[in-house]
């Protein structure tokens, strides 16, 4: 008996490399999201689940690596730090965003095309 098709899902992920290394994908996506929330990079750190630290040295890899700035630290004081994201790094999110949403949307097409289609045609042999 052939099993049905009804059941797969398709995944599909996509980052952004820069000599091999790489520099921005889902995971850093929700980070600069989660400081754009907070406006704490210690916040958003918990919020994605990494170390202030790990998130800093994320940060600075990003930057690095894409030639931009994309958060703007403020210093403590009496109501403490904080930081927000450059209008380049809202920018690139935009554009990121968007491709992520393209992307999917060709792998859905594709897979309905090549699995949904197929169970068509044997529910109608």
């Amino acid at each position: 008996m052939q099993k049905s098709h009804n059941e797969l899902d398709v995944r599909s992920k996509i980052w952004i490399e820069v000599d091999g290394e790489p520099v921005f994908g889902r995971g850093r996506r929700l980070l600069l999201d989660a400081i754009d929330s907070h406006g704490s990079i210690n916040q958003a750190a918990k919020e994605v689940g990494v170390s202030y630290r790990k998130a800093l040295s994320h940060i600075q890899a990003m930057e690095q690596r894409l030639g931009i700035a994309l958060v703007v630290r403020h210093a403590g004081g009496r109501n403490g730090g904080g930081a927000t994201l450059t209008p380049e790094a809202r920018e690139f999110l935009k554009k990121f965003e968007s491709m992520e949403q393209g992307l999917r949307q060709f792998v859905d097409a594709k897979f309905n095309e090549l699995f949904r289609e197929e169970e068509r045609e044997a529910q109608h042999v």
